[in-house]
This record gives C-alpha cells, structure tokens and sequence, in this order.
C-alpha cells in the first residue's frame, strides 16, 4: 500500500530537508513510532490470545496492561529509546525487541555488512562511532559477527539430497581478509541441479592449492553430507579432478565445461 502524498507533506511541514535523514531526524523518529505501534499491537495479541483460551476468567484474574518500561536500542543509524508496554503478569515476550535484546533488527545487518567488506571488529566499532554517534564494545560487534559464523557452520554442515543430476565445479579468485591482511585466494563452488532443474550450492570450499588430494576431500566431504550418486560433473580444466571423484562417485561422468 503507497503512502498518502498527503500524509508525507504533513510530515515534513516545517522539517529542514537536510535532516529528514540525519540522525534523530524524521526517519528516526517514524522507526521509534513505529516500533512502539508493533509493540502494542503485540500485546494487544497476546492479552487476546490469553483471554481466547480461558474465557471464563473474572475480570480481577485476566491479565493487563501494566504501564511500560523504557528501553534503549542500537539501530543503524543511532540510538532509539522506545517504550517498551508490559503486563501485569509478566508473560509478554515481544517479538519485535525481544526482552534481553538492545540491537534493532538492521543493526546486525549493518554491521555484517560491514564484516563482509573485511573490516576488523575494531575498524567496525570506529566506522560505527564515526557515521552514527553509537559506541559499542568490540565484544558486541564480535557477537554479532560469530552468530553468523555459526549459521554458516551449520549451512556447510547441512545434509544434501542423495542424488545431484548435474554438479557444475569451479574456482573464483576473491578478496579475503586473513590475519589482518586482504589475499586473493580462491573459492571452490560446488553448484548442484536437482532433477527437477533446481539449482542449490552444495558447498564453497577455500583453498591456496587445488590437486588430487583437495579435490578428493570435496568429494568425501558431499558423500559424507548426503550425496550418493552424481550422474553428471561438470570440469573446467581442475586437476586431479577426475580420479577425485572416481575414487568416490565411481559411476558419475566427467564432462569439460565446453562440452555442455
């Protein structure tokens, strides 16, 4: 549903453009309303939820509002301090801000972002400071990025279908930031097709030298995951590559990206 013109002429009657988006600007001010509108409408739902399911409590033992609390989170953009609604009994658990949480949902995103451009935790916690306003510890800004490398871990880990109709294997040069240097290394890519012609990454794999013995722990590492059979892999001139996988899909066919 698109905005009223009106509505957002109303907003910025008497606002200096240049702060619209400046921090503790207008934007800011929209996400603190609407934060605390959700969160309401959280309780709102969870009051009516407790009344659906006894309904045949008197007034003085059905739950209810109890004031609210105030509660300061990080965002992207600065600090936001919402008042938070609670209950009387103290069964509420928002979803939006959970109750032990002091980050708004995009600030992980920023600052992942951030950790994807290959900037230390100390590089983050300055870029922070400086566009934003927010002081954070390194410690937090470590545990956003480790939550992310154990959702990785459990990707790299997770079980694959018994058979890939047509593997395609290849090699990107990147950039990557190790013991604070940025190297060129490359990633090995293992883009499965399903046989109803759904593609899925099976596996990204990093590595200084590619060789027979790399190539065979791919292989055992997908056998290990799930994978039973390749019908078709697809090569693009990787040595080592077809006793590799010999050695473990003995029935699978070897095929030079040219020749697909």
């Amino acid at each position: 549903m698109a905005i009223r013109r009106e509505l957002v002429e109303e907003l910025l009657v008497g606002r200096d453009p240049g702060e619209v988006f400046a921090r503790d600007g207008l934007l800011d001010e929209l996400k603190k309303a609407l934060a605390e509108r959700i969160l309401n409408a959280e309780l709102d739902q969870h009051l009516a939820a407790e009344r659906a399911e006894a309904p045949g409590e008197g007034d003085g033992r059905r739950n209810h509002r109890n004031g609210s609390s105030r509660k300061t989170v990080l965002t992207g953009t600065g600090k936001l301090s919402l008042q938070i609604p609670r209950d009387r009994q103290g069964s509420f658990e928002p979803q939006l801000i959970a109750r032990y949480r002091r980050r708004f949902p995009d600030f992980d995103d920023k600052v992942i972002s951030l950790y994807a451009r290959g900037l230390t935790v100390r590089e983050i916690q300055g870029h922070l400071r400086e566009l934003y306003g927010i002081e954070v510890s390194p410690d937090l800004v470590s545990a956003v990025t480790d939550a992310v490398l154990e959702e990785v871990a459990e990707w790299q880990n997770r079980p694959l279908d018994a058979v890939s109709a047509l593997v395609f294997f290849d090699a990107l040069r990147v950039k990557i930031r190790d013991e604070g240097v940025v190297r060129n290394k490359a990633v090995f890519i293992a883009l499965g097709v399903r046989p109803d012609g759904t593609k899925e990454i099976l596996g990204l794999w990093i590595e200084q030298t590619e060789g027979a013995k790399f190539w065979l722990r791919v292989m055992n590492d997908l056998r290990h995951r799930g994978v039973a059979d390749i019908l078709i892999a697809v090569v693009d001139g990787l040595r080592g590559f077809p006793e590799a996988i010999s050695a473990v899909f003995p029935e699978a066919q070897v095929r030079a990206a040219w020749c697909i």
